[in-house]
C-alpha cells in the first residue's frame, strides 16, 4: 500500500530528517513521523475493507533493523507514533460507521528483525552470530513497551522465520508484563519458507509451534512466503494440534517476476472460504500483496462461516 504513494527520498525525509546522513527511503516505518496522514490513510482503508485487527506500521521499528538507517534511537518515538495512529483511525471510523472502538483491535506488529540468532551471516564461520540473544529481547522489550504505550490492544509476533528471535522477543514481552503489570493478548504468526514446510532456521511446523506454545498466546498461525493454496497443508496441519486459536493471512499468491502479487481478490477469498470451510481458522487476513479490496472479498466470503472449534480441554484466557 505504501508502495502506491510512490515516495521518493525527500518524502521519507520530511523537513525533520532533511539533513539525516543515511538514505531513509525505504524505511517505511519512519513514514509514522514523516507522512503521518498517509499511514492513517492506509489503516483507515482497511478498515472501510471490513478488517477487524489493523497492524501498526511497526514491522521493522526495533533499534537492531532501525540502525540500518542510523535511527535505532528513534525506536520508541516511533513505535509509540504508530500506534497512536492506528487508535486515531480506529477512532475516527467508529464514529463515522456508528460503531463501538472496541469492536476494532490494534495489533502492535513485532517483526522478525534483520539479524537472526540462528543463522550465521558469514559462511566460513558457522558460529558467528553477528547479535546476541540479550541484545535482541532488549530491542524488542523498547519497542513492546512503546506499543503498549501508544496504546495497542495486541502484541503480534509476525513472520517468525527464526524461532530463536521470535523467544527473545516472548522473553521481553513476559518481562514487560512483570515490571508494568500492564498484560496484553499474545498472537504469534510464524512463516514457512518453501515446500520444505520448515522455517528458514529449518523447524518443521510441529517444533515451531513446541517452541512457542509456552506463551500462552490467544492464537497461533500462519503468514507470508506462501501464497494461500501452497500454505493449505502447513495449514491445516496447525489447525490439528494447536491449543488456542489459529490464524492465517498469506500473500495474495507467489510474486510473479517483477515481485508483484497477482492474485485476485476473489481468488485469494475463495481460498480463505475454503479454509473456514474445512474448520480451521479463527482469524483470517492478508500479507504481501494485499489491497482493501482483498480484505473486503474476504470478509464477505466468510461471513456466514463457523470459526474453528477450540479442543474441549483448553480455555483461552486474555487480559
Amino acid at each position: 500500500m505504501i508502495q502506491q504513494y510512490k515516495l521518493e527520498e525527500k518524502d521519507y525525509r520530511g523537513n525533520r530528517f532533511a539533513n539525516h546522513p543515511s538514505d531513509v527511503k525505504g524505511n517505511n516505518d519512519l513514514l509514522c513521523l514523516t507522512q503521518p496522514d498517509i499511514i492513517r490513510g492506509i489503516h483507515s482503508q482497511y478498515l472501510q475493507a471490513g478488517s477487524q485487527i489493523i497492524e501498526t506500521n511497526t514491522f521493522n521499528a526495533q533499534a537492531i533493523s532501525l540502525e540500518d538507517y542510523q535511527m535505532a534511537h528513534l525506536a520508541e518515538e516511533i513505535n509509540i507514533a504508530a500506534a497512536r495512529l492506528a487508535r486515531e483511525a480506529v477512532a475516527e471510523h467508529a464514529k463515522a460507521t456508528h460503531t463501538k472502538e472496541e469492536d476494532y483491535f490494534v495489533a502492535g506488529a513485532i517483526g522478525p528483525m534483520n539479524k537472526t540468532l540462528s543463522l550465521s551471516p558469514d559462511v566460513n564461520n558457522p558460529g558467528y552470530r553477528a547479535v546476541s540473544f540479550d541484545e535482541v529481547a532488549e530491542a524488542y522489550y523498547l519497542q513492546v513497551k512503546a506499543l503498549a504505550d501508544g496504546g495497542v490492544d495486541v502484541l503480534l509476533i509476525e513472520t517468525i522465520f527464526d524461532t530463536l528471535n521470535a523467544k527473545a522477543a516472548i522473553f521481553a514481552i513476559k518481562k514487560y508484563f512483570r515490571e508494568s503489570g500492564n498484560k496484553l493478548p499474545i498472537m504469534i504468526s510464524g512463516t514457512i519458507t518453501d515446500a520444505s514446510g520448515r522455517t528458514l532456521s529449518g523447524q518443521t511446523l510441529e517444533a515451531f509451534y513446541i517452541s512457542v506454545r509456552h506463551a500462552q498466546p490467544i492464537s497461533i498461525g500462519l503468514n507470508c512466503a506462501l501464497g494461500a493454496t501452497q500454505m493449505r497443508p502447513y495449514l491445516e496441519t496447525l489447525a490439528a494440534m494447536a491449543e488456542c486459536y489459529v490464524s492465517v493471512y498469506p500473500n495474495a499468491g507467489l510474486p510473479n517476476a517483477m515481485g508483484e502479487y497477482d492474485e485476485t481478490p476473489e481468488d485469494m477469498a475463495s481460498h480463505i472460504a475454503d479454509f473456514a470451510r474445512a474448520g480451521w481458522v479463527n482469524i483470517v487476513g492478508g500479507c504481501c500483496g494485499t489491497t482493501p479490496a482483498h480484505i473486503k472479498a474476504m470478509k464477505e466470503a466468510v461471513a456466514a462461516m463457523s470459526p474453528r472449534k477450540l479442543p474441549h480441554s483448553v480455555e483461552i484466557t486474555s487480559a
